[in-house]
């Protein structure tokens, strides 16, 4: 529990950021505003295919966050880049407020992976930089919504709700950070816990991923 506690803090100063994005965007126009978005992430945010991410429950600042970084062009996907250029700032807060508003649902993870997975997810690898997930990204995959509750005053960590997420789509984030493809997290600290991860180990906490809520 100690080593929970220092690593919370240590990533949570790590990843706080100065300039957090928090979304006032109206769903109303958010939901007409989507229609490009609905075409791969459905009309209610729930993907069906593996690879593209549920964003439907997603907390608004990250979503605005990510959009934003697609436009800026710090994170590129050759799908997300024609359809976010065109957007508005206020487009994307309304976009990100309409899909955070929806119910993201869960998945069946493999029965095989859950435990080591769970050990991972919770605990990390101790005296080593593979850090527990949980200390970011919360016990039910919540993201930052439990820092908005346990912590009054910042650094306030802006991480995503990966809980109910499609396994090959956190594999492939995973993996991506791993190989620095994707390097728009702050203080690259995805970038360094992926790097201690196997392959085994990534599908493992992406399993355990899938069915939390």
């Amino acid at each position: 529990m100690k080593r929970i506690v220092i690593q919370i803090l240590v990533y949570s100063i790590a990843c706080s950021i100065s300039s957090t994005v928090v979304a006032a965007g109206n769903p109303e126009a958010g939901k007409t505003k989507s229609a490009a978005c609905a075409a791969c992430h459905m009309p209610d945010g729930n993907s069906v295919v593996p690879e593209w991410p549920k964003i439907a429950g997603q907390i608004p600042g990250y979503l605005v966050s990510q959009l934003m970084a697609f436009k800026r062009g710090d994170r590129k996907n050759p799908i997300m880049d024609p359809i976010v250029k065109p957007l508005s700032e206020q487009d994307i807060e309304d976009i990100a407020a309409y899909y955070s508003g929806q119910k993201i649902q869960p998945g069946v993870a493999k029965p095989e992976q859950m435990a080591v997975g769970e050990k991972l997810y919770k605990k990390g690898v101790f005296y080593t930089p593979l850090t527990a997930c949980i200390g970011c990204h919360g016990m039910d995959g919540q993201g930052n919504r439990i820092w908005q509750e346990v912590m009054t005053v910042p650094p306030t960590v802006l991480t995503p709700a990966i809980g109910g997420q499609h396994a090959s789509y956190v594999v492939k984030q995973l993996k991506a950070f791993r190989s620095g493809e994707r390097s728009n997290d702050v203080g690259a600290v995805m970038r360094k816990i992926a790097q201690q991860m196997s392959d085994k180990q990534i599908e493992a906490v992406a399993e355990y991923v899938v069915q939390l809520q």
